[in-house]
């Protein structure tokens, strides 16, 4: 599942730690989502989407402050 309509061509990984893992995995679960990927990927593309509202690299930072991603 991604944005873009179709699959990723290039593949990538992300670390997380155990614990950070286990709440995912715990989530994704819970959620009914067939895996933690599937359920990081859906979580990261609705942020992202509020986040690219934005349409200035300074309207995005902004907005990444009024998230509390940034202080």
């Amino acid at each position: 599942m991604n944005g873009l309509g179709g699959n990723i061509l290039s593949k990538s990984n992300i670390k997380l730690s155990k614990d950070l893992f286990a709440r995912v995995k715990k989530c994704a679960d819970v959620a009914g989502y067939s895996s933690a990927q599937e359920f990081v990927e859906h979580v990261l593309e609705k942020e992202l989407s509020k986040i690219e509202e934005a349409g200035s690299d300074e309207e995005i930072l902004q907005k990444l402050k009024g998230l509390g991603y940034l202080e």
